[in-house]
């Protein structure tokens, strides 16, 4: 082995391809995609250079910023309940079902990999108001409460998504999480359980801090991917009521494909890309200053 890793050659042979690939596939269009910020136009009418135009247009543009205000809020308040619904679920494995627990993480974790436009459909359904009342309307009608037009109104729609998305993402999570608790030696458990711990108390004082590492990498994981979100909305209200509910990645895509701005859609992903980046480094500097002062 050491032979190996000591020959330029081998490494060469043995990583080249892979580089190439990776070359082609991310580094190329990542560095394309850049240079079309600079320009306007599409691959059938033709490009011309615009220069800074795209970043100004995008700063005066309020469909863009409500989208960028859209994205950062859905990314915030998914992250938050797919976190603590999956971290609920990690828990429930661990502490209740125990060996049990085999059945109901597969049934939890199922609904990620049935396709997004099945359970968009499936969600427009629960949620109808017409031609005919949905379950949702129905319970509420048999409680005394008008129906709601639920993808009519922008803070509805909102949570529609929110809702239908945690559904489909918190089993994901829960096994994301539930990786982390088991590693947490058992010995350390019991020694709280026999010094009196409460269970409340186990979780915040030694479960969450042994566990905290795993966390972070979920909620990075978490985060990036809930601001790079598009198909469940797309498939759901599609960007509706009007653009309410259009984030970046769908604003880009309409940009780029339906209007035929190459340059201007570009341009948003690029600030998508940027945002992320940030919100990454944030967490992982607040994470290490924690780290630091602990």
């Amino acid at each position: 082995m050491n032979a190996v890793l000591g020959n330029k050659k081998a490494i060469a042979l043995l990583l080249g391809p892979a580089l190439l690939v990776y070359t082609l596939v991310m580094l190329v269009p990542i560095f394309w995609s850049f240079g079309y910020t600079f320009q306007s136009g599409s691959p059938l009418a033709g490009f011309h250079w615009v220069g800074l135009t795209n970043f100004r247009t995008f700063f005066d543009d309020p469909t863009a910023w409500a989208a960028v205000r859209f994205t950062i809020k859905y990314a915030v308040v998914l992250t938050a309940g797919q976190i603590l619904a999956g971290y609920g679920l990690a828990l429930l494995y661990v502490f209740f079902l125990r060996r049990a627990s085999g059945l109901i993480r597969t049934l939890v974790f199922f609904p990620i990999i049935l396709p997004t436009v099945a359970v968009a459909l499936l969600f427009q359904q629960i949620f109808a108001s017409v031609p005919m009342e949905g379950p949702v309307n129905t319970i509420l009608q048999g409680v005394g409460i008008d129906p709601i037009d639920w993808f009519g109104h922008p803070a509805t729609a909102f949570w529609v998504i929110i809702v239908m998305d945690i559904w489909r993402s918190m089993g994901f999570y829960a096994v994301l999480l539930y990786a982390g608790l088991v590693d947490i030696p058992e010995e350390i458990i019991e020694s709280a359980r026999l010094d009196g711990a409460a269970r409340w108390s186990l979780v915040r004082s030694i479960v969450i801090p042994l566990s905290f590492p795993v966390l972070i990498s979920t909620v990075i994981f978490s985060i990036n991917g809930t601001l790079k979100v598009f198909d469940s909305v797309l498939a759901l209200t599609g960007g509706g009521p009007g653009t309410t509910t259009s984030p970046l990645t769908l604003y880009m895509f309409q940009t780029s494909f339906s209007y035929g701005d190459y340059g201007y859609g570009s341009t948003i992903a690029l600030v998508l890309t940027i945002l992320c980046l940030v919100v990454t480094v944030a967490i992982l500097r607040t994470n290490r200053r924690e780290g630091r002062g602990a």
